[in-house]
């Protein structure tokens, strides 16, 4: 319990730490753009005296720095407009563009949103403006918070998703832990039992009594049997899923409700699947015992065993509550139950034997209102057999 807690402090701790450490980096990273951002702006403003320097000056003047600096110059987009708003000049833009008036203005729109506009003045009067963009390097810094913003998405549902499965992980050891657990607390009685049974053999009893008590104790032995298999692989064999179908719904018919109407539509001939026995019958005794809960205790429930060329599908109909199309994937979710008293575990169990034991599907068919459900299992069929 202790190493269990100090486990999850330690998860926190280190999540928290990271979130520190990219949010250090994100601000670092706004910290540089906006300096970049000054930094750019210091050199478009040399550039406007440089360009006032050379109007302003007289034919004596040394221009040599000037002229340096105002071809400095060499990745900053820039437009110099004139006072009457034709352009003067550009610097790193394709010229060709810039002789449809329409795409200037856009230009220049753009610009003043991105940078203010930097006037140069011939004595108190405005002579142009230079308008001027973003850099090449700050469009890319630009989207470099946002790339670090999807990285602590991508950060944190990976923290989530290894939360949940570690969660998951553990929850699945304590059902098995439990399930070793019942198949070890009922084999004590179950030994017992199969004495007694040896023993009422000898006093003058109704046969017919001891049978049925042997099928019960038979069924036991199964229900261990099950129950030990949670949480290992099971092992799989070639056997008849119809006869493998038919044993576990006679053994439900006689045990269930005489208002029940069961039916059977199976073919003939053998259909061959590999299959852990114990663990498929769990799987129709769950569906039969959830069709027989949805109906209350009345109505019609039919079995039905269909094959095609590479699987057999086995579907369980009732004419029970329904299920809504909302839940068809719910119901198989582990907690999931419409019953006052149910754990919800039945269906769940039952997905995993057919899908993750024997490789196979699961799914609700159909279902409607108030008229009935039919879930179907799809397996395949084992054809060199």
């Amino acid at each position: 319990m202790i190493l269990t807690k100090n486990s999850n402090v330690a998860r926190w701790i280190i999540v928290i730490a990271s979130f520190i450490i990219v949010s250090l980096i994100l601000w670092k990273t706004y910290e540089f753009f906006q300096h970049f951002k000054n930094e750019e702006r210091t050199k478009m403003e040399n550039w406007s005296f440089a360009q006032n320097e050379i109007i302003n000056s007289s034919t004596e003047t040394n221009l040599e720095l000037t002229l340096h600096i105002l071809n400095s110059n060499k990745t900053t987009p820039m437009l110099v407009i004139n006072e009457d708003g034709s352009l003067y000049s550009s610097n790193n833009i394709d010229e060709t563009k810039l002789s449809d008036s329409k795409y200037l203005q856009k230009l220049i729109s753009k610009f003043e949103k991105e940078n203010r506009p930097i006037p140069v003045k011939i004595g108190d009067s405005i002579a142009s403006t230079i308008y001027y963009g973003n850099s090449p390097l700050l469009n890319k810094l630009k989207y470099y918070p946002l790339a670090l913003l999807l990285i602590i998405v991508l950060f944190v549902a990976v923290i989530f998703f290894f939360y949940s499965s570690n969660k998951n992980a553990t929850q699945n050891k304590l059902w098995s832990g439990m399930a070793k657990e019942t198949a070890h607390q009922i084999g004590t009685p179950l030994s017992s039992l199969i004495g007694w049974t040896e023993i009422l053999k000898t006093e003058n009893i109704n046969p017919d009594y001891i049978l049925e008590i042997e099928k019960d104790v038979d069924r036991l032995k199964t229900i261990t049997e099950r129950f030990s298999k949670i949480g290992s692989l099971p092992t799989l064999e070639v056997a008849d899923i119809v006869k493998e179908t038919i044993h576990s719904y006679d053994y439900l018919k006689s045990r269930s409700s005489k208002l029940i109407d069961f039916e059977i539509i199976a073919p003939k001939e053998e259909i061959p699947v590999n299959l852990n026995k114990q663990l498929y019958s769990w799987t129709i005794e769950n569906l039969v015992k959830n069709a027989i809960d949805a109906m209350k205790g009345r109505g019609k429930l039919i079995v039905e065993i269909s094959q095609l060329e590479n699987n057999v599908k086995v579907s369980v109909s009732d004419t029970g509550k329904g299920i809504s199309k909302k839940d068809f994937n719910r119901i198989f979710e582990p907690g999931y139950t419409t019953k006052k008293r149910g754990w919800g575990l039945g269906l769940s169990l039952t997905k995993r034997i057919i899908e993750d034991f024997h490789n196979g599907k699961i799914k609700v068919l159909e279902s409607e209102k108030d008229k009935g459900s039919t879930i179907q299992i799809a397996l395949k069929r084992v054809t060199n057999a």
